[in-house]
């Protein structure tokens, strides 16, 4: 078993060469096409009509005996969680590289997320039949930004126009393609020293790693392509190499060895052992479950999707165990027992059933009531808690208002659901100006939001223009010393906090409690930590979220008839109000790393206006020949339109990309007019 995912930058070919993955494997009949809207895993009518992927689809193909789930992700950044996701629940991955792009801005993010996940991977350079491809640039590029130890396995023979096939390093043969067939034959002797040189590359890097190689290359000894396999084998799943292959997948050429390289390099869930995860009640304790189905049961739901025919469907990867129709399952994150009602197989966006699975399978449970993206899903007797997923925090806002308040409810639920699928999306209802309000990573995943709203959804909605996500800090500690005491006739409301708060970068909220009990009452601690919390969600200086405080409380009283829950909840939140304005309060804004690909000939004008955008430029590089690449941070609300304004300055001959970096404080000056602006339409 092969659980695999296919990533690259957006436009490398991805979904291409998923599809024909699925036509050599014989999962479909025809081959779909990105272009026309007829792609299996671009089945939603948002990425036909635009071509792109937007949600990770799963699909199971076998090869050879093998079975092999797939996983295709977005290479579009606003869908990064997708991608973050897929990644912690795959054994191995195929980057994908254009030959005419090599390392774009999101191979680049694609890549940092696999180490962070240790997965291994072989790369393959797609559209080698493109004018400009260059797959020996390529694999230079690999090197140079992205620290891999890439390795060619295979020599295209001819490029552009004349790309023919490639010369296999390891079996040493040629691979040509005559329609979908591939047709093996020796190598042209007009290659044969070129092809020599490549394979005693090859080996040489092996031979670094591997001792057995090693001995025979120095001995001057034939290495028996069993061996070299296996030693390629071993260092790609220890991330000690990259193979690299090349093709062009959209001409049928170079996938099958492709599913033959997944196969023989990439690691089947036994390969990689048991997985880590630590004791519910004790962080500290950690537990091993091996990929067998003698172990306790354990899975992490990594996606939800709305299903209109079968309901909500909740995907989960086995990691050991065994999972049986009908059995009960425990969710150590929500604390609570499921029956799992029904275990589909995906293919896309149909489904087989199937009345067990066991370890390592990826399948898609239908009954889940309470189990979200990042839950862990275990053996009621023996709970554990697997490591969650990163979900980064949304940084553009949107307003979303209905024509008709009658569909009030309709929107409500839509919301809901879009919520529970992706959680890099919010939404919240103001009370206070009575709009709906969502959030999310970029202006294309809020595009996409509201348009499947409306289609998918039927709730007509109208949207108003996209702002940015603030946040609120302090910079200055400040203790305050507050009392809440109200009588009205009967039982009053007594509470008194002393709390001192102080500036927390990086680390969220954080409460702590030094009053060693007896001043207020024990069960009255975690009503102030709730309503600090509260407090937190709207702060005192312009309305926005505050993040990074630390909260000390350092004294209190209570009263023995008059405090409450509630009481302490409201002295905590005006303690919280009264603090803030007097702690150095500042405005915190989403900073975005921006990677801009720029001919020469407009570096000028880019930088210029970046300087503009109060943009800071960290780095400038060669990126091929009359081009650079330049690397800057930049504040999201700069960035606005930003698409139509580098197509101007460089008459269209640029690109870039953005992702959330973190947030700054705002200058002073831009930081009035935001406060005074919210005022305003408050």
């Amino acid at each position: 078993m092969r659980n695999i995912g296919i990533a690259a930058h957006i436009d490398a070919g991805k979904t291409t060469v998923s599809e024909r993955i699925l036509f050599f494997t014989g999962v479909n009949r025809k081959v779909g096409e990105t272009h026309d809207g007829q792609a299996t895993m671009d089945f939603m009518k948002q990425e036909q009509e635009r071509g792109i992927t937007i949600a990770s689809a799963a699909i199971t193909a076998h090869w050879n005996g093998y079975q092999i789930n797939l996983i295709d992700t977005p290479g579009h950044v606003d869908f990064t969680v997708e991608v973050e996701r897929s990644l912690r629940v795959i054994d191995g991955m195929v980057a994908v590289f254009c030959a005419v792009g090599g390392v774009e801005p999101q191979s680049e993010t694609v890549w940092n997320q696999a180490d962070k996940y240790r997965v291994p991977r072989i790369a393959f350079v797609n559209k080698m039949d493109r004018t400009g491809a260059d797959f020996a640039e390529v694999v230079n590029q690999m090197h140079k930004y992205l620290g891999a130890n890439a390795v060619p396995l295979h020599l295209p023979i001819g490029a552009e126009a004349t790309f023919e096939g490639m010369i296999d390093l390891v079996q040493m043969n040629s691979v040509r393609f005559v329609e979908k067939e591939r047709i093996v034959g020796p190598i042209p002797e007009n290659m044969m020293e070129q092809a020599l040189e490549a394979r005693r590359n090859l080996i040489e890097k092996v031979a670094d790693l591997d001792d057995e190689i090693a001995e025979l290359y120095l001995e001057d000894k034939e290495i028996p392509t069993d061996k070299l396999m296996a030693a390629i084998r071993t260092a790609t799943i220890k991330l000690m190499m990259v193979p690299v292959l090349c093709g062009a997948a959209y001409k049928n050429k170079g996938i099958q060895l492709l599913l033959d390289a997944i196969v023989d390099y990439l690691p089947s869930p036994k390969d990689l052992g048991a997985v880590i995860a630590h004791d519910p009640a004790n962080e500290e304790k950690t537990y091993q479950r091996n990929p067998s189905e003698n172990e306790p049961f354990s899975a992490l739901a990594f996606k939800l999707i709305n299903d209109p025919y079968v309901g909500q469907q909740t995907f989960i990867r086995i990691f050991s165990g065994k999972l049986v129709n009908g059995m009960s399952v425990y969710n150590t994150n929500k604390t609570k027992s499921e029956r799992v009602g029904r275990i589909f197989r995906i293919k896309a966006k149909e489904r087989e059933e199937i009345t067990e699975a066991g370890a390592g399978e990826i399948v898609a449970l239908v009954g889940m009531k309470y189990t979200k993206t990042g839950d862990t899903l275990c053996d009621e007797n023996q709970p554990i808690l697997l490591e969650s997923i990163n979900i980064p925090p949304a940084v553009i806002e949107m307003k979303v208002n209905l024509d008709d308040k009658k569909n009030r409810n309709k929107l409500g639920e839509a919301l809901a659901k879009l919520c529970n699928e992706d959680p890099s999306f919010r939404a919240h209802f103001d009370e206070e100006t009575e709009e709906t309000i969502i959030a999310g990573m970029g202006e294309l995943h809020l595009e996409i939001i509201v348009d499947r709203l409306k289609e998918e959804f039927k709730v007509p909605v109208t949207v108003g223009a996209p702002s940015v996500s603030f946040r609120e800090t302090i910079t200055a500690p400040f203790e305050c010393n507050y009392k809440y005491a109200k009588q009205t006739g009967g039982k009053g409301q007594f509470a008194h906090t002393v709390i001192r708060f102080e500036p927390n970068p990086g680390n969220g909220f954080e409460f702590v409690d030094i009053t060693k009990g007896g001043v207020i009452p024990k069960e009255y601690i975690p009503s102030v930590q709730k309503g600090l919390a509260a407090a937190m969600n709207k702060g005192p200086f312009a309305g926005y979220p505050v993040v990074d405080v630390k909260c000390v409380l350092v004294d209190g009283s209570s009263h023995p008839v008059d405090s409450s829950d509630m009481a302490f909840q409201l002295c905590a939140q005006m303690c919280f109000k009264q603090a803030f304005m007097k702690a150095s309060p500042v405005l915190l804004e989403p900073v975005m790393k921006v990677e801009i690909n720029t001919p020469d000939d407009y570096i000028g004008n880019v930088t210029g206006d970046l300087n503009k955008r109060r943009g800071r430029i960290e780095a400038m590089r060669r990126f091929r020949k009359g081009s650079q690449k330049l690397d800057a941070f930049v504040p999201l609300m700069e960035m606005f339109g930003y698409a139509t304004a580098l197509r101007n300055l460089t008459s269209g001959r640029a690109n870039y990309s953005m992702e959330f970096h973190q947030y700054m404080p705002t200058p002073k000056d831009r930081q009035e007019e935001i406060v005074k602006e919210r005022n305003q339409k408050e």
